[in-house]
């Protein structure tokens, strides 16, 4: 069986690609007009809708909902959330403890919620173990582990080689970090099921309606306006399709591929019998899962980003890069040399310039959006959502500040991405430094973070 490439992604092939609903008929108005069918749009339309039912909400997704990184991704429900060291220099560390904190409590949030309205999006809560198998990795292992704590997360537990070997058995790893704020999700499952809320709830949905244009009160489509109060930019990897956004946010591509299942001979050699969700401590990481039909799902960037803030095709895949994670996967186990590959896709993520995930409501206007996740939006999409909500609630008189709205990345101004060709060359130059520094890493035996991989993160500004 040869290798699937493509066709969105592998969590399509298992749910099927839903049936389309109706795009936008003509001009209308709403209350609230999202753009955007991903996790951040559903979940704000949930919360919204939930908060106040009167509201007439109208959502528009270009394709269907779930089509981007919301139903590409690698199934990471986690406490990450993309800026927090930086918030903490910019508002101290007591206000980034407590977007930390946030981050923790959305976790079990989104858990409870998918319980709540019969979502079975095989969930499974065995936190997240990050692994180091080198001496630079320990090293940094460690001092990850150190800050974590520092931030609150009392629950997190250090292992050394013999005790991550209990838990699983990835080749050559010294040591590992765990926390429980972390779960395994099947992306579309959730996906399909916050859609089939949403709409449970009375919000309207209208597909396939490419938003061109969005300004103060309007959403611009081919099909037709919406006019609202508020409209709500809610794109992620997608904003640059958008007009004048093209350099608001760098759709950074990342891929992944999906073994076929595994037998139980080969799962006793491995271990993971608790289902953490998995990642590594290098520069150019990987993150990985054990799915509910026990095959091994991973990634990472392959080719990080195509010019001019261009998308790919429906998921399509480099061969290289299939590659690339297929050595990554037999690096972790060289056991599954074997193992059939049964599928590969790409997606995109949104990347701000300083590396921050916001949420922002212009009073002046009425435009809100979310966003630049940076590989952290199972998550952080819900506390966006919910923050959203706040804002929107404040604004309009129905409420006061909440503590979701005192967070520190509420209204966070970033500057754009620089024009291309400069864009493109900064960052493959990046990542191509961050792959040396793997590899004199993994060649080597200092334990101190390759030189390269430093000057690289100070001057993408990613740390």
């Amino acid at each position: 069986m040869n290798t699937v490439n493509g066709g969105i992604s592998f969590w399509y092939a298992q749910e099927g690609v839903p049936a389309p609903r109706e795009p936008l008929p003509g001009d209308t108005t709403a209350d609230v007009c999202i753009v955007g069918g991903g996790y951040t749009g559903l979940w704000t339309a949930y919360y919204l809708k939930k908060a106040v039912p009167f509201l007439n909400i109208t959502l528009l997704e270009a394709r269907f909902c779930g089509y981007g990184a919301s139903g590409r991704n690698g199934g990471w429900l986690y406490n990450g959330i993309a800026g927090r060291d930086r918030y903490a220099r910019l508002h101290g560390h007591e206000a980034a403890v407590r977007l930390q904190q946030a981050m923790n409590e959305t976790v079990s949030e989104v858990i409870g919620t998918a319980r709540a309205e019969n979502i079975d999006a095989d969930i499974h809560q065995g936190g997240v173990l990050e692994i180091a198998y080198t001496p630079a990795q320990l090293a940094r292992l460690r001092d990850f582990h150190t800050v974590e704590i520092a931030f609150g997360e009392k629950d997190r537990e250090l292992y050394g080689a013999r005790a991550t070997a209990e838990r699983i058995r990835v080749a050559g790893a010294v040591g590992s970090s765990w926390t429980p704020h972390g779960a395994r999700i099947h992306p579309v499952k959730l996906a399909n099921g916050l859609a089939a809320a949403v709409e449970a709830l009375g919000v309207t949905i209208h597909e396939s309606t490419p938003v061109t244009e969005i300004r103060p009160k309007h959403a611009v489509t081919p099909y037709g306006t919406v006019r609202a109060p508020y409209v709500l930019r809610c794109t992620e990897g997608f904003t640059a399709s958008i007009a004048h956004q093209r350099r608001t946010w760098l759709p950074m591509n990342s891929s992944m591929i999906v073994t076929e299942p595994l037998p139980t001979a080969l799962w006793d050699t491995i271990g993971w019998e608790g289902r953490e969700t998995l990642g590594d401590m290098a520069h150019a990481y990987m993150y990985a899962q054990r799915t509910a039909d026990n095959r091994i799902a991973i990634g990472g960037r392959g080719a990080p980003y195509r010019y001019a803030s261009n998308t790919d095709n429906d998921g399509r895949t480099q061969p290289a890069t299939v590659d690339a994670l297929r050595a990554i996967l037999t690096r972790f186990f060289p056991q599954l040399a074997h193992v059939r590959v049964d599928h590969a896709w790409s997606g995109v993520l949104g990347v701000p310039r300083d590396w921050c995930a916001t949420v922002t409501l212009d009073r002046s206007t009425g435009l809100g959006w979310a966003g630049g996740y940076v590989g952290s939006g199972v998550a952080t999409a819900n506390l966006a959502a919910r923050t959203l909500r706040d804002l929107i609630q404040q604004d309009s008189g129905q409420s006061g500040p909440t503590n979701l709205t005192a967070l520190p990345w509420v209204n966070h101004k970033v500057r754009k991405w620089e024009p291309e060709p400069f864009r493109w060359l900064g960052v493959h130059s990046l990542y191509a430094a961050f792959r040396a520094a793997d590899r004199r890493e993994l060649a080597g035996r200092s334990t101190e973070t390759d030189r390269i991989a430093t000057l690289a993160n100070r001057i993408s500004g990613r740390h």
